[in-house]
């Protein structure tokens, strides 16, 4: 830690006086002399001969003066690097995104993100598995939940539908009620069933049994049943007529959004403030799939 008296020495050094040191620094000039008459005390040593007109330094007070003009520049370069990057976004940005909503929205906005702030380094990492932000060294994870930490930034809403491939139905028939889905082929990854709507719960199983929300996805497509799909992810699908939506009436809208989460808010760096704010334009006011 830097004597702050030290500061007062070569404060009173640059001044030429201690009365012009005092208003300097905005305090009275006895106190100034007790400042430097404690620091010689400590150094044990004479660093001026000082009168009420005159200050003038012994060779050791050259010695230290220019010693410590160093030292406070080193201290205020020391200083001034560490708070760039609360005020610059740059270094290193560690993402965690799901799966497909990372390979959709996260992955494509990097480029323009990233002309904007060249100096950041990005790792993006794609998941399912949920990530423990106080246990791993992500700066910021992307989640789809109804329940988001503390340390959260709502992106944008997550609206759900049942849809199918238009073979599918061809084949099997289109489902007029909730109920009719007990004949149906579901399709859906471990631990996302049972669907819960707002007229009652499906509990399947799945016609096909898989850890992967992407492969729920192709098997739709492909016609091998229905599927409970958020929009985000199939929304254009449906306006190609890839897939068709069914039962269309039902309440499949939900409280799930989708959050940019934080390990903490305090600490957070320029580089993940700024990767909020420009996914955060992206997505809001009207995400891409609510668009008509």
């Amino acid at each position: 830690m830097i004597d702050p008296d030290a500061e007062v020495f070569v404060e009173v050094v640059k001044a030429g006086s201690l009365a012009a040191a005092a208003r300097a620094l905005g305090i009275s000039a006895p106190l100034v002399s007790r400042r430097l008459s404690r620091l010689e005390t400590r150094l044990g040593v004479a660093l001026a001969h000082r009168t009420t007109r005159r200050f003038e330094l012994t060779h050791i007070g050259e010695a230290y003066y220019r010693d410590m003009i160093v030292v406070l520049d080193a201290w205020q370069n020391a200083e001034t690097r560490a708070k760039q990057p609360a005020r610059i976004a740059s270094g290193p940005l560690r993402i965690s995104a799901p799966t497909s909503f990372g390979r959709l929205y996260v992955a494509p906005a990097l480029k323009g993100f990233l002309d904007l702030h060249p100096d950041v380094a990005i790792t993006l990492d794609l998941s399912d598995a949920y990530v423990d932000l106080a246990a791993t060294r992500f700066d910021l994870a992307i989640r789809i939940t109804a329940a988001p930490d503390a340390a959260a930034d709502r992106l944008a809403g997550s609206t759900r539908v049942l849809c199918a491939a238009p073979a599918y139905l061809a084949a099997r028939g289109e489902p007029k009620t909730l109920g009719d889905l007990d004949a149906h082929r579901i399709l859906a990854a471990e631990g996302q069933l049972p669907w819960r709507l707002a007229e009652g719960i499906v509990n399947g199983p799945s016609h096909v049994i898989t850890n992967s929300s992407e492969v729920v996805r192709e098997l739709a497509l492909a016609g091998m049943g229905i599927a409970l799909r958020s929009l985000w992810d199939v929304h254009a699908e449906l306006a190609s007529g890839a897939l068709r939506q069914i039962l269309p009436g039902l309440s499949t809208a939900s409280d799930v959004g989708i959050y940019a989460v934080r390990p903490r808010v305090e600490g957070s760096t320029a580089a993940t403030r700024a990767f909020i704010d420009y996914l955060r334009g992206l997505l809001s006011p009207v995400a891409p799939w609510e668009q008509r």
